[in-house]
């Protein structure tokens, strides 16, 4: 009775380093780790799941550990019967482990070439081994088209099939990876609809999602949905500290600032020189509003207009955060205010023309900016008219 008392204690040890193993590179988040693992654990593991929440809550880190979760199962395991994580899965090179992702045509494809994931597997294994926490600017960036918008081909849901349709080479699971599913075209999203409702053999979708109402109502209906919440500030604090060597008050600082995103961390850890020029050209467009330089103000826009989609997009992403923290400053939140040295030096001035008569206006210019942006509205335009806007936005009390 004693030898079986140690041998469940053992099994059950194993077992639960296993899985922190897997998941070792998720920054919190383990309530949902617990959800996924009782799908496991309960056999009700659907054939499709969403995982959706906002940037650098860790929902690709999520996936991956999952993934490895399931692939363990019927491989590799221990001397008490419990899987072992192999050096395949630890690489991410495991053959029934897929990988589907947005991709841009590069001038040297043929013209009637549809880009697929297999294109760019090599800097897409490279940056997903540096670590699961990144942007789509890092992956455009590394792909050589930072200028252009990066989907998921038709081509893609093609090899897509063809993939899945093979037997499992260890005769467990098959996990297919989508990230970004909501950057799937029309014609692509109609195959994977079909893929889902007929699913291959044990095989499972684990769809990685930051805006899932872009996404066909009929996909959305066909998986089930996971939230990831934002990262708990302390558990942010605590990686910084653990994997990044911070002091204490130091990390303090930053996981505040974080508000559960790691990737906000990781970007205020390497002094990120866009957010610089974010913040030069959000000071430059108040200045020459409030100033009237119409002439100026044309300049500012072609100015932004010479940046790619994917990074005029961030700046209005940046833009509404310091509207926001802006208001609350104005109404001496101090405490709710999230900005560096640089943006709360600038509000100290500023703060004040952003008040209860213009902030939902403003917010609403910066939404429809963002939308045109998207989709591909001529950007000196949008820039010049926004610029305009906001001359008789700051000038409301």
């Amino acid at each position: 009775m004693l030898f079986f008392e140690i041998h469940l204690e053992i099994s059950h040890f194993l077992t639960n380093f296993a899985q922190k193993m897997a998941f070792e590179q998720v920054i919190g988040q383990r309530e949902v780790q617990q959800r996924l693992m009782r799908m496991v654990d309960e056999e009700r593991l659907p054939h499709a799941i969403m995982l959706t929440g906002p940037q650098g809550a860790g929902k690709l880190a999520l996936a991956i550990g999952f993934a490895k979760v399931l692939l363990s199962q019927g491989g590799e395991t221990s001397m008490f019967g419990e899987p072992v994580e192999s050096p395949m899965l630890r690489k991410l090179e495991h053959p029934d482990l897929h990988f589907t992702y947005p991709t841009i045509k590069l001038p040297s494809m043929s013209a009637d070439h549809k880009p697929v994931s297999d294109d760019f597997a090599h800097e897409w294994h490279e940056l997903v081994m540096a670590g699961p926490y990144f942007t789509m600017n890092e992956w455009l960036e590394l792909m050589g088209g930072e200028n252009q918008q990066a989907i998921i081909t038709a081509g893609e849901s093609d090899e897509l099939v063809r993939k899945l349709s093979l037997k499992s080479s260890q005769g467990g699971y098959k996990v297919s990876i989508v990230w970004l599913p909501e950057r799937m075209n029309q014609e692509c999203a109609n195959k994977i609809l079909k893929l889902l409702e007929e699913p291959p053999s044990q095989t499972v979708f684990l769809m990685v999602c930051n805006e899932p109402e872009k996404l066909l109502e009929t996909i959305r209906s066909r998986v089930q949905r996971v939230d990831v919440k934002k990262i708990d500030t302390e558990d942010i604090r605590q990686a910084l500290m653990e994997k990044r060597g911070l002091t204490e008050d130091e990390a303090k600082r930053i996981s505040r600032m974080a508000n559960g995103s790691w990737l906000k961390a990781l970007e205020m850890l390497s002094a990120d020189s866009e957010n610089e020029l974010f913040l030069d050209m959000f000071q430059t467009l108040m200045r020459l509003s409030y100033q009237r330089k119409v002439k100026d103000l044309k300049t500012w826009s072609e100015r932004m207009a010479s940046l790619g989609r994917e990074k005029q997009k961030r700046f209005l992403d940046y833009f509404l955060r310091l509207v926001r923290e802006n208001f609350m400053y104005n109404f001496k939140q101090e405490d709710l205010c999230y900005m560096t040295q640089r943006e709360e030096d600038f509000a100290k001035n500023f703060a004040r023309f952003i008040n209860e008569a213009n902030v939902l206006p403003i917010y609403d210019l910066i939404n429809k900016a963002i939308r045109d942006i998207g989709q591909n509205a001529n950007a000196k335009i949008v820039f010049y008219d926004m610029a305009l806007q906001m001359i008789v936005l700051l000038i409301q009390k």
